[in-house]
């Protein structure tokens, strides 16, 4: 029986996170401390005191879910992951579980990744939408029907569990591809309340910033392998790993496909750590057989 340690991504945070773990953990207190430090502003502050829509703020929410998996990672004691995965952002929190990034690195290039990303959002208006009850391959096929016949960029995103595909592109083009999935018969195709086109070619501005803060960021030998969204496989090797962050700021999270990956490499236990609990009900739509539990 193997063992799966899951990270999720943005859209899990909440106000007040984390801050029954700085009351309560002197370990849980001093890596919000040294975050602050890092970050330049108290991100233990604004996570435990403002509100939901100060904390939808890309530069925020992102290092907010970051620390927040991490320390719900760090109380389980004796942890000792046979494969991790994360979710778009929870890959880094991944990669500090299974030992290929220090907590700095990680929180100083999930910094970067969340800024570049803002920027990214502001220089193209655009959005996603969650379709469900439509095949993997009619969703792709709409969109690219889409993008071909009106410019309008429309990509396949999150692939996140069998029946429940995430779309990215400009909001005209999510508009379109909308009303398409569902004369097509999707159940919902429904527009989600996020900032920018995420997963998605219009990304690529932030891909060039990241990349170089990748390049200059020490990667250590990973002690169990990484099942990385855009390659929906087991990873160790860290030039691989390095491409596939940066691949993953426009290429799909293929969720679905590395979970089934890790199942097929001998998991049958998944834990999640973090906020919520959306990773949990996505492994249990793969494969329901799986047993899952959380920590957050």
């Amino acid at each position: 029986m193997k063992h799966a340690f899951i990270f999720p991504g943005q859209g899990s945070q909440f106000p007040g996170m984390g801050k029954e773990h700085y009351e309560n953990s002197a370990f849980a207190k001093k890596l919000f401390e040294q975050a602050n430090q890092i970050l330049g502003f108290r991100i233990s502050d604004v996570m435990f005191t403002e509100s939901e829509e100060d904390l939808k703020q890309t530069n925020v929410t992102q290092p907010a879910v970051f620390l927040h998996s991490l320390i719900a990672y760090k109380s389980i004691e004796g942890a000792s992951p046979d494969m991790v995965a994360g979710h778009s952002l929870g890959e880094f929190t991944a990669l500090v579980a299974n030992g290929t990034l220090s907590f700095e690195s990680a929180l100083q290039l999930v910094a970067v990744r969340a800024w570049a990303m803002q920027k990214a959002c502001e220089l193209n208006p655009s959005t996603m939408a969650a379709v469900l009850n439509l095949s993997d391959e009619k969703v792709e096929a709409i969109c690219a029907e889409v993008w071909k016949e009106t410019g309008e960029v429309v990509v396949a995103a999150n692939y996140n569990c069998p029946g429940q595909v995430v779309i990215s592109g400009t909001k005209k083009g999510i508009d379109i591809a909308c009303e398409r999935m569902k004369a097509a018969g999707a159940k919902r195709a429904l527009v989600l309340p996020v900032g920018g086109a995420f997963h998605s070619p219009l990304m690529a501005p932030a891909k060039e910033k990241l990349q170089k803060t990748i390049e200059e960021t020490k990667f250590h030998t990973p002690t169990c392998a990484i099942y990385q969204n855009v390659a929906a496989k087991g990873v160790m090797d860290n030039e691989e790993i390095k491409q596939n962050l940066i691949d993953q700021l426009t290429g799909a999270v293929r969720w679905t496909q590395s979970v089934q990956a890790m199942i097929a490499d001998g998991a049958s236990k998944f834990t999640e750590c973090g906020p919520g609990k959306v990773l949990q009900g996505l492994v249990m739509k793969i494969d329901k057989t799986m047993e899952v539990s959380g920590v957050n």
